[in-house]
């Protein structure tokens, strides 16, 4: 039987979208898939609802496998703050058995790009749907991006929310935002 050869390339983004399909999830996971020229690319990462003042930059969420959040005006390469968030599916990363190793490996490698980060624990925030996450601070004592990042788990998945900025004062413009981002998120 003859098929076209757009049929033929759709044929591995239909599985691709079964694959996902099928994959259990009880968290608000945003799956899609694309076909590249080696071959189809997965990404889930949550999702997030709209706050003012920020957009979804798509192109970046799709080179890092997040959900990448700017604000208005800017992508993620030139932002002074960005805001994203990932779905690490656990099967793919069977060695971390525990939310608390995921956050332990976390502080390992901030701190292995940096010694001097002030690291500190701060109140969980809360999710719509009544979730508390864990939740850090990784502040430069001289240089370097000021982070506050916040840990999850649900069903097959950790969860990672990040604001990242270049700067105090940005940092504390976009806390806000994240928090909204949170609160919202279910």
């Amino acid at each position: 039987m003859w098929i076209s050869r757009k049929a033929r390339l759709m044929v591995p983004i239909l599985m691709a979208a079964a694959v996902m399909a099928a994959a259990p999830t009880n968290a608000r996971i945003e799956k899609s898939a694309t076909l590249s020229k080696t071959g189809i690319l997965l990404y889930w990462w949550p999702a997030l609802g709209k706050v003012k003042g920020w957009h979804h930059d798509q192109a970046a969420s799709q080179e890092g496998g997040i959900n990448a959040e700017v604000p208005d005006g800017f992508t993620f390469a030139n932002a002074m703050s960005v805001i994203y968030a990932k779905a690490i599916y656990k099967p793919r990363q069977p060695e971390t058995k525990t939310l608390a190793m995921l956050i332990k490996e976390d502080r390992a490698t901030f701190l292995a790009h940096d010694r001097t980060l002030k690291i500190t624990r701060i109140e969980p925030l809360k999710t719509a749907d009544g979730r508390f996450l864990q939740t850090y601070t990784y502040f430069p004592r001289e240089k370097g991006n000021w982070e506050e990042v916040s840990y999850g788990e649900e069903g097959d998945y950790y969860l990672v929310f990040v604001i990242s900025s270049r700067t105090k004062a940005g940092f504390e413009k976009a806390v806000a935002a994240y928090k909204e981002f949170i609160s919202e998120y279910q």
